[in-house]
């Protein structure tokens, strides 16, 4: 799980490539700064706010929340599959999940290149990261209406 958490924050820098390629060179280090502190801002507000508004608890409904933080009891330290044995701990699914958090996120940022004022996209890459992905993420993976 943490080699593959390791690929998702690769594809980071391939979107900063990618994007700095596509985009004049004035703005170059705009799109190199702005990549940068989407995972920044992506790895503190999932682990603030979104990662309890994705993974609520058994709620069955269309928004739960578990409250702000990271909340770990002795009891579900392991990600245990269908048979009971650990498959990866809390905290590696806590990573893997802010890194695509953040990866979402970072794919706008290639939408909007040289579109937007920065301050303006790290107010939404925040608001995305710690509200939206989580939210409708919920719905399937936190056990909400779509489970």
């Amino acid at each position: 799980m943490l080699v593959a958490t390791f690929l998702v924050f690769i594809m980071h820098l391939g979107f900063a490539c990618l994007e700095a390629g596509l985009t004049r060179s004035k703005n170059t280090v705009n799109i190199l700064f702005k990549n940068t502190a989407i995972i920044a801002i992506g790895l503190l507000t999932y682990a603030i706010m979104g990662f309890n508004l994705m993974y609520p608890g058994d709620f069955g409904g269309f928004f739960g929340f578990a409250g702000f933080g990271i909340g770990v009891s002795p009891e579900n330290m392991m990600v245990t599959g269908s048979d009971g044995v650990g498959i990866y701990t809390y905290w590696t699914d806590f990573i893997f999940q802010a890194m695509f958090a953040a990866t979402a996120a970072t794919i706008v940022s290639g939408a909007v290149a040289e579109r937007i004022k920065l301050h303006s996209f790290l107010i939404f890459s925040t608001l995305y990261v710690a509200i939206i992905y989580p939210w409708v993420g919920s719905w399937k993976w936190g056990g909400g209406w779509l489970d």
